[in-house]
Order: structure tokens, then C-alpha cells, then sequence
């Protein structure tokens, strides 16, 4: 009896501590974000108990799981789909089967899963591929990038930079019969940061004759400089992408090195020496007075320099586009970036929309009060539906 007691005792508290607490937000389903919370939160503390084993590493195992999602590239009777190489770069092109009565509009996609996961052939990137393809009468291609931790910064950049620049060469966009003043990039979270980062490269680029016109940014990563902006204080323990699990993912997009997520989480992981980046992350001057609201801007704690000799990727343009001069960000194109309240990475993206603004550049932002990380590409819950139709609308009127 005594036992029975204890096991009931014991699958309580498991049951509490998975539940317990309150979702930082207003939600359509409530209900369905907490089962999903709950259900990640046990994956992660399993990952992270099997690495403290030795047996798995966390995200090679979460890579491996979300794998499981994929499915092949199967045409249908409105788009064709197929799955080749650009500049060894692998990607999915989707190609609507309508005849085309003008050159068509492209978007080149990248997808998101924290540099370590995800692939075009995940169901619900398959899907919104199909989508724009039918609803835009667009080419899409999907592009592939190796991941972390096998793989780290510039190879994800040099991936999907060299399938881009293979794309917008005059043969490449003939071949599939796409007007070069159409090419859009997007992507979202760690896609939407390679997205944002390739646009700046390309517009530098002198060896790239046709320019991306578009870049649609869905939540992104834009650095790793300053981890205690407002949305980090808000947020850090919102479901589907906590700070401590962000922190992961943006230093092993770096290095396996873990004395760089340690200095990160306590955001001391830069150096005085560059101290002269802060300017471009300055919360306290770039995010609109309601984001700002009851915060206070904390100075930088400066840590040593040895980090950023050794891993000097934390302060490349290509791997933290929000670091970009302002000379690097006169001339980009027409932007669109989605924002979502409940989201570490909210106040990146507001960021990069005020610079953007202030270096003349044209920008549509949408602001998601409901909204969550991660929602654009969870296709259970409506939100990711309504994100997509915004998505999919602005192409629709501004390519």
C-alpha cells in the first residue's frame, strides 16, 4: 500500500511540475500550447539526461526526431516537385504545373530549426512550399544547409549563399522561367537569420549581376551580441523556445565549445574590445517606446577576450546580420519582417526594422500580439495558419 502511495506521489509531482505554471500571453488554444510545452519540455530534459550520460548528443537527437516528419518529394496535380542541387547545395524546387502566361515570381526559402534540425522535406515546410507555389504561381525553392553540431559557422552561410547566387544567374532563373525583378529570399528563426544575412552579402557582391529584389524575415535570429533585451527578460521561459535553449543553439552554431554558452547565458561573452557593436543593439534606443516600457537598459558586463579571438564568428555581419553598418544596410530591398509578442527573438526583429528604417530602406512590419516562436511552422495550431495567409498575401501584393 505504502508503495502504491509513493508511485501516486511520484506521478503527482512529475505531472505538476510539467503543468505547473501560467502561459505569458493570450491564446486562441491555450490547452493544445500547453500540451505541446509539455511534451517538448520532456523531450528536452530526456535529451539533455542522455547527454549527461554520454549516449546521445542533445541535438544530434533532436535532429534526428524532427527528421521523422519528413516526407518525399511528391508532385501533385497543381505543382511539380523535385529535388536536385545547386552549386552542390541541396535543395526542393517547386514548380506550379499551370502554363504560365508571364515569367514567374520566385521565392528562394530557407528554413528554420535552430541550425541543427529541419530540412525542406519537413511536412509542414513541404506544405507551405506547395502553397506559395500555387497561390503566387511562383517557382519555390527550398534550400537545404548543412547542420550543427557536425557542422558549424560560415558552413550554413556558405551553403545557402552559394545556392543563391547559382539561382540569380541569368541561365539558372531563364531555365526555370523567372522574371528576375521578382526573386524574393525568405526564412524563418535560424532561416530567417541566413536569409537576412545573404541579402546583405549578395547586394555586396560585385560577382552578382541580377540582386534579390525581396527578403521576407519570419521571427529572426539577427545576433547573439546582447541577450538581455526586454524580450529576453519576458520570455526566457516561453514555450517552444526558452533563452537557455536559443543559448544552445546560437553557440554550437559556432562551436561544440560550451565555456561560450556558459559566458552567453550570463551575457558576458563579449569582450571591451567590442564594445563599439552595442550601438547596433541598443534596445534602449532602437525598440519602440511600448517594448521599452518598465525596463532598464543594463550596461554591458564585458568579458574576456580570449572568446571572441578564438570564436570570432559572435562578431560576423554573416552569422549576426543585425551587427551590419549602416553602409551595409542602404540599398537592401524591400523588407517584410514578422514579429511575434511571446518570443525571445521578438525584439531582433524590431531592431532590425527601426535600423532598416533609419538606412532608408522600404519596410512592412507585422507585430503578432498572440503570436509565439515557432508558430509560423506548427501547422496544429491556427496561428500558423494565419501567420502563412499573411505571409503568402504580402508576396502576393508586393512581388
Amino acid at each position: 500500500m505504502r508503495r502504491n502511495s509513493l508511485y501516486l506521489l511520484i506521478v503527482v509531482v512529475l505531472v505538476a511540475f510539467y503543468i505547473h505554471g501560467t502561459l505569458p500571453g493570450n491564446f486562441d488554444e491555450p490547452w493544445k500550447l500547453m500540451w505541446f510545452n509539455i511534451r517538448l519540455k520532456i523531450f528536452v530534459h530526456l535529451g539533455t539526461f542522455l547527454e549527461f550520460l554520454g549516449l546521445y548528443n542533445f541535438l544530434d537527437l533532436l535532429a534526428v526526431t524532427t527528421a521523422l516528419n519528413e516526407v518525399p518529394p511528391t508532385s501533385d496535380e497543381n505543382v511539380s516537385v523535385i529535388e536536385t542541387k545547386f552549386d552542390n547545395t541541396p535543395v526542393r524546387v517547386y514548380v506550379p504545373k499551370r502554363k504560365a502566361e508571364t515569367l514567374r515570381r520566385a521565392v528562394f526559402y530557407i528554413h528554420g530549426g535552430g541550425f541543427c534540425s529541419g530540412s525542406a522535406a519537413l511536412h509542414n515546410y513541404d506544405l507551405l512550399s506547395r502553397w506559395t507555389a500555387e497561390k503566387l504561381d511562383a517557382v519555390v525553392v527550398s534550400c537545404n544547409y548543412r547542420l550543427t553540431p557536425k557542422y558549424h559557422f560560415p558552413l550554413q552561410f556558405e551553403d545557402v549563399y552559394n545556392a543563391l547566387r547559382w539561382f540569380l544567374s541569368k541561365n539558372v532563373l531563364e531555365s526555370y522561367g523567372i522574371n528576375p525583378e521578382k526573386v524574393c529570399v525568405s526564412g524563418d528563426s535560424a532561416g530567417g537569420n541566413l536569409a537576412a544575412a545573404v541579402t546583405q552579402q549578395q547586394l555586396q557582391d560585385p560577382d552578382v549581376k541580377i540582386k534579390v529584389k525581396m527578403q521576407s524575415l519570419i521571427y529572426p535570429a539577427l545576433q547573439a551580441f546582447d541577450l538581455d533585451s526586454p524580450s529576453y527578460r519576458e520570455y526566457s521561459h516561453m514555450p517552444t523556445l526558452s533563452k537557455s535553449l536559443l543559448v544552445r543553439l546560437m553557440s554550437e552554431y559556432i562551436t561544440t565549445d560550451r565555456s561560450l554558452e556558459r559566458a552567453m547565458l550570463s551575457n558576458q561573452h563579449v569582450s571591451a574590445e567590442s564594445s563599439h557593436l552595442f550601438k547596433f543593439v541598443n534596445w534602449s534606443s532602437l525598440l519602440p517606446e511600448r517594448f521599452r516600457k518598465g525596463h532598464i537598459y543594463n550596461n554591458p558586463i564585458y568579458g574576456s577576450s580570449e572568446l571572441s579571438q578564438k570564436y570570432p564568428g559572435i562578431l560576423d555581419v554573416r552569422a549576426a546580420p543585425l551587427l551590419a553598418d549602416d553602409s551595409k544596410l542602404r540599398g537592401l530591398p524591400l523588407t517584410f519582417v514578422l514579429t511575434c509578442q511571446c518570443d525571445v527573438l521578438r525584439d531582433d526583429g524590431l531592431m532590425y526594422v527601426t535600423r532598416l528604417r533609419n538606412a532608408g530602406v522600404q519596410v512592412t512590419h507585422k507585430h503578432i500580439e498572440d503570436g509565439f516562436h515557432g508558430a509560423f511552422a506548427l501547422l496544429e495550431f491556427k496561428i500558423g495558419y494565419r501567420l502563412i495567409n499573411q505571409y503568402i498575401n504580402w508576396l502576393k501584393e508586393n512581388l
